[in-house]
């Protein structure tokens, strides 16, 4: 996978953490190995920017997805082609005060956003209750595998 991560917040954050997980998901997914996904962690302003910009609502928000060549998920047979998944935009500042809210880390909140990020490039969404319970069941599971990956990885 080719996987860029650019932090231009001023938030510290656990890079190769979220390049870790973003190459599982994939996996997951069964995305081609030569697919390219971008990751930006911006600032609080430049999200509100971009949140205006593409999404019509004031303020900042936690995660977007910008899909580039309209990859959808593929299967252990017949994985998705290559081709550029998209971006995917995180802001810490957002995520540090859900987490703080969820009772748990900022990373483990950015991996989450990360997680949904990647299913919106894949084209999941979660307008309709049905569509919710799947891309949620999704991340669900692709958080859990991963957790248990990265703990056999530490011991």
């Amino acid at each position: 996978m080719s996987i860029e991560v650019n932090n231009e917040s001023s938030i510290p954050v656990d890079e190769n953490a979220l390049l870790r997980l973003s190459s599982y998901a994939l996996e997951q997914m069964h995305v081609h190995p030569d697919a390219e996904l971008a990751i930006v962690l911006v600032d609080e302003a430049a999200m509100e920017q971009l949140h205006v910009q593409w999404m019509d609502e004031p303020g900042p928000t936690d995660v977007l997805s910008f899909p580039m060549d309209e990859l959808r998920p593929g299967t252990e047979e017949a994985p998705t082609p290559a081709g550029l998944l998209g971006d995917v935009v995180l802001c810490p500042q957002v995520a540090e005060g859900q987490a703080q809210t969820a009772g748990h880390s900022t990373l483990e909140e950015l991996l989450l956003l990360t997680t949904h990020g990647i299913l919106h490039l894949l084209g999941f969404d979660h307008a309709e209750p049905d569509e919710e319970k799947e891309m949620f069941g999704i991340q669900g599971d692709i958080l859990v595998g991963f957790a248990m990956k990265e703990r056999r990885r530490r011991t």
